[in-house]
């Protein structure tokens, strides 16, 4: 490599290290901007700094120092004294998935991964623990977490997988009996008694998750069954037909996931079908997909149990296989957001 390519390497390398090393205070900045509407009042027209001070009534400071971080960080172009708004900058305003994963970091995770050291040290999630400090997974306070961190969350867990009840409901009936694993707030319930208002379908999940979503009139026509599948002692019901675990075995370690998958198969019919829906690394097509779920996993380190993560669908046949079952179908690129199921069965 010639000398002033290796210097124009070097170059960039301290450019983009600076960008990580600022990343957190352009996160805030770019909210601040959103709340403070300077986005918003840009998009409608190129302005100038003095009519966008009419209008949004901001400081002189305020407003000239948002309009350089947002200069820098790529929302913004500024030609003579016109501001105008850049497609990335309109992403922050209109793309939905992009909001949902911002408000997950900036209400769920920003505090909680000043933890991130101390929780893959420990294995334990210490920034849920500095909400509750008996916390040792999120899973059975997310009832009670701060209304907006509540909603945020949830916003965020329903918008992937949701894509995609449509697609599996089709894919896997008609049949008898279905068992959801992990059912959350019953979205996917929802999905199947909209195409079968009697599907019998049991819900299974934590006992405050339960308590939780029983109420709902959509889902009256529902079984329940609180279990906590890491307890021994827990019972699953004898279960036949179909079971379902829609993104619920990245809320464990691989180890967990192993005896999971041994507890299922325990309590299941020779004939059972079980499938594992996930968006797995190694499956995305888009380099920006592949970037989210490697730091989703971060949450999971710093806010969910401190033992899980996104998995790649190496890891995840690994773990069917140590658990005595094995992969029959594979079925890719589901949904908008390159989803997996893997139909398992079990290997005899």
């Amino acid at each position: 490599m010639k000398r002033t390519e290796h210097r124009q390497k070097i170059i960039e390398a301290l450019t983009e290290a600076q960008k990580i090393a600022f990343s957190p205070l352009s996160f805030q900045a770019i909210n601040s901007m959103l709340e403070t509407g300077i986005l918003k009042e840009i998009d409608k027209a190129p302005l100038t700094h003095k009519e966008l001070r009419q209008r949004l009534n901001l400081s002189n400071y305020t407003l000239t120092t948002l309009l350089e971080v947002g200069e820098v960080t790529g929302l913004l172009e500024k030609k003579e004294n016109l501001f105008s708004i850049t497609p990335l900058g309109q992403t922050f305003l209109y793309d939905e998935m992009t909001r949902v994963n911002f408000n997950f970091v900036k209400d769920v995770c920003y505090r909680g991964a000043e933890k991130l050291t101390q929780s893959f040290i420990k294995g334990e999630p210490l920034g849920t623990k500095e909400i509750f400090p008996d916390a040792k997974t999120i899973y059975p306070y997310i009832s009670k977490l701060p209304n907006k961190m509540r909603q945020s969350w949830y916003e965020f867990d329903h918008y992937y997988s949701d894509n995609c009840f449509d697609i599996i409901y089709k894919m896997i009936s008609p049949v008898d009996k279905i068992y959801d694993i992990g059912a959350n707030t019953g979205k996917f319930e929802k999905v199947c008694l909209k195409y079968n208002p009697n599907q019998d379908i049991t819900m299974i999940d934590l006992e405050e998750n339960i308590n939780f979503i029983r109420g709902d009139k959509e889902l009256e026509k529902c079984k329940f069954h609180s279990a906590d599948m890491l307890s021994e002692t827990s019972t699953l019901p004898n279960m036949s037909g179909a079971i379902v675990m829609s993104q619920f075995l990245d809320c464990f370690s691989m180890e967990q996931i192993v005896f999971i998958l041994k507890k299922i198969a325990k309590s299941s019919s020779k004939d059972i079908k079980i499938y594992i829906l996930e968006p797995f690394i190694d499956k995305q097509r888009f380099s920006g997909a592949k970037y989210s779920l490697v730091h989703t996993s971060l949450y999971f380190t710093c806010m969910a149990n401190g033992c899980s993560k996104m998995y790649s669908y190496t890891d995840m046949e690994e773990a069917v296989k140590e658990a005595g079952l094995k992969i029959n179908c594979v079925y890719d690129s589901l949904g908008a957001y390159d989803y997996t199921l893997l139909e398992c069965v079990k290997d005899e």
